[in-house]
């Protein structure tokens, strides 16, 4: 493809990330934001952590979004007798009815598809959790010695509920980290509220229109590393990362609040959804309100406070807000 031809690609599918939100939008309603940041974890090839109280469409919204982008979605209710194998797959005995021969065929589980929800995630054991997490990072399902690659793209979106913290398993901050977005539902406004009660409890029901397909995806994150960043907006990032470590950071508060910071990862997730930020915003260039935007998401998973900052009420976001008005972002 000609440079001046990939140009154009580009940006035909570019253009019409507007028209995927308004199809969600026929769902959905408000939760922009969190809608947003969901899609730039998709454009920066992450996952990303779904947080809020009962309610909120948190499974509506990403069921909708996988079929406005005409990818396989499953979902996977995560409870605590659930096992590895019952998300990643297990062998099973076959007979070939030619020879009569037994052997052992991998039968895949819900994990092999595009869009994953993992739903409550924080009610599954470790174990568990620690097969999802590995496929995440490694793109790949390995099985009696064999790598079964993931789909590409390959995009999982867990929830977990805030308030109810009995027979929960918390996520450890080690394996928090390997999601790109830690992204929190709010409650609608009260005109927002008024429109889901009047378009929810009647008889019709939105058809929704497949925008994006896999491979176009693909371009996307394809286009998203792409995008430029200067060196000035590089340095900030890398100041801002590492400013959240209480050694050798040049501010009192996160002496004060916090135990450890955001390692390189963060860094580079920042990069990167900075990006996709621009190319949600169809620019191919990352400027500072794209940093503003994703700071928080990025980091509040990241910074780990300690028993004097819980007791006086602070949260990782006032760190980093902080932390931003410091830095003059």
């Amino acid at each position: 493809m000609e440079k001046n031809q990939e140009l154009a690609h580009y940006q035909q599918l570019v253009a019409q990330l507007p028209q995927l939100r308004q199809e969600i939008g026929k769902v959905i309603v408000g939760q922009q934001q969190a809608l947003n940041e969901m899609l730039i974890a998709l454009l920066a090839g992450g996952h990303c952590l779904l947080e809020g109280v009962p309610g909120l469409a948190k499974t509506l919204m990403v069921k909708t979004t996988a079929e406005a982008l005409a990818m396989d979605f499953k979902r996977i209710q995560f409870t605590p007798d659930l096992m590895p194998g019952d998300i990643v797959g297990t062998e099973i005995l076959e007979e070939d009815h030619e020879t009569g021969r037994k052997f052992f065929k991998f039968n895949q589980g819900p994990l092999f598809a595009h869009v994953v929800l993992a739903d409550e995630i924080n009610r599954t054991p470790p174990k568990t959790q620690a097969a999802l997490l590995e496929a995440m990072q490694e793109g790949r399902v390995t099985y009696a010695g064999v790598d079964y690659p993931l789909p590409r793209p390959f995009f999982i979106i867990a929830t977990q509920n805030p308030i109810e913290q009995a027979g929960t398993y918390p996520l450890p901050e080690a394996q928090l980290d390997r999601f790109l977005l830690y992204i929190k539902l709010n409650y609608p406004s009260e005109t927002e509220e008024l429109q889901v009660l009047r378009s929810t409890t009647g008889t019709n029901r939105p058809v929704l229109n497949t925008v994006l397909s896999d491979e176009q995806i693909l371009d996307l994150q394809r286009l998203t590393r792409q995008v430029h960043i200067s060196d000035e907006l590089l340095g900030a990032i890398n100041r801002l990362v590492r400013a959240t470590r209480p050694e050798g950071t040049p501010s009192d508060f996160v002496k004060q609040w916090c135990d450890w910071g955001a390692g390189p990862r963060a860094g580079q997730a920042l990069v990167l959804c900075a990006k996709a930020n621009a190319v949600l915003h169809e620019r191919f260039a990352v400027v500072p309100d794209d940093i503003r935007a994703l700071a928080f998401p990025v980091l509040r998973h990241r910074i780990a406070l300690n028993f004097k900052a819980e007791a006086e009420g602070i949260t990782p976001d006032r760190v980093i807000e902080a932390l931003v008005k410091e830095m003059k972002l």
